[in-house]
């Protein structure tokens, strides 16, 4: 039996994460994406409810209000759920640029998409079982999943984004059914494709989130610590606006929550103020580079963010996800944001 939904309302500055943790050294090769696992079959599936219930301790350890499955079951973020679907060949790959960035080899898109069964329900359930926090849990958004793939079928960027909105909607629906109180989207290519941010996807997103009860949030974040991204950030200049050519229509958006990277970045803090009236997961600790921060730094950034931002609309968070990080070093930082959070709430409740 699952347990009631908890909609995070009563804490000031809940604190969460943005998505992945390290996973055990048991489970699969730690500080790297894409990790193989380390066991197959029955002992896997224990294996992965062993991580997911340590990485909720770890999440409650260091104080966080929201929890998440810290994304245990799954090797990464976003082909993880492709591969449960239909229409998708893992074996016939090809090689593309992800995100204009790096190069990959992915698999091909070779018939009509549509979900077997679904992906993450019974992780969720299992998960909403070990605690009674607001669970949030991440979902590939439909443009990044395009990114991460050869489309050989469609041949249309749009259209498998409207085809892959409509699966991610059906998956959502069952999160909610069991018990996830917060949906989050990961978009990192919404700070890459402008102008089909603006033309379809937005839309295609607000189409993945039609009829969910639960609060909904998109992700979007400069990446993982790794070298491609922070090659990439090194082109950026001194100042890093793409948040600007996205925020307006997300502000017009159905979106509850925007989450986006702000520590330890260039993004000026004034391009808030173009998603005024959202709530905002703002991410309070740099995830690439092992240094942990201190709670003073995390509460800097987040005053920062205040002067754009109600106090009530205000979501500490981690930039991105942290799985290519030692454990250590991740749980050093998820403490960090709690304390910072804490010196922050200490001030505005006086």
């Amino acid at each position: 039996m699952t347990k009631k939904n908890h909609t995070p309302t009563h804490t000031l500055l809940p604190t969460s994460t943005a998505g992945s943790l390290p996973k055990p050294v048991w489970l699969a090769e730690p500080e790297k994406l894409w990790s193989e696992w380390r066991l197959q079959g029955a002992d896997l599936q224990q294996a992965k409810q062993d991580a997911l219930i340590v990485a909720l301790h770890e999440q409650q350890q260091a104080g966080l209000d929201i929890v998440s499955d810290g994304e245990q079951t799954r090797q990464h973020f976003v082909t993880t759920f492709i591969e449960h679907l239909a229409g998708v060949d893992f074996n016939q790959r090809k090689t593309v640029t992800i995100r204009n960035r790096y190069e990959a080899n992915v698999p091909s898109v070779v018939g009509a998409v549509s979900r077997k069964q679904s992906v993450f329900v019974e992780d969720a359930k299992f998960l909403r079982q070990q605690t009674d926090q607001p669970i949030k849990w991440a979902l590939p958004g439909p443009m990044t999943m395009i990114d991460t793939l050869y489309d050989g079928h469609y041949q249309s960027r749009e259209k498998l984004a409207w085809e892959f909105a409509r699966i991610l909607n059906e998956e959502a629906k069952e999160l909610v059914a069991a018990g996830v109180d917060i949906i989050q989207f990961d978009e990192p290519a919404f700070n890459v494709f402008f102008d089909e941010v603006n033309d379809w996807g937005i839309a295609a997103l607000e189409r993945a989130t039609e009829g969910l009860t639960c609060e909904t949030a998109v992700h979007i974040c400069y990446g993982y610590g790794i070298k491609a991204n922070t090659d990439w950030k090194q082109t950026l200049g001194s100042e890093w606006r793409q948040y600007e050519a996205v925020f307006p229509k997300l502000q017009q958006s159905k979106l509850d929550i925007i989450s986006l990277e702000c520590h330890n970045s260039r993004v000026p803090m004034e391009l808030l103020s173009l998603i005024a009236g959202k709530k905002v997961m703002v991410g309070a600790i740099d995830v690439a580079n092992n240094q942990i921060e201190t709670p003073e730094q995390v509460a800097q950034t987040l005053k920062k963010a205040l002067q754009f931002v109600e106090a009530d609309k205000l979501y500490p968070c981690t930039n991105c996800g942290m799985a290519p990080l030692s454990r250590q070093v991740a749980s050093g930082k998820l403490a960090a944001l709690t304390a910072g959070a804490a010196l922050v709430r200490q001030e505005l409740l006086g």
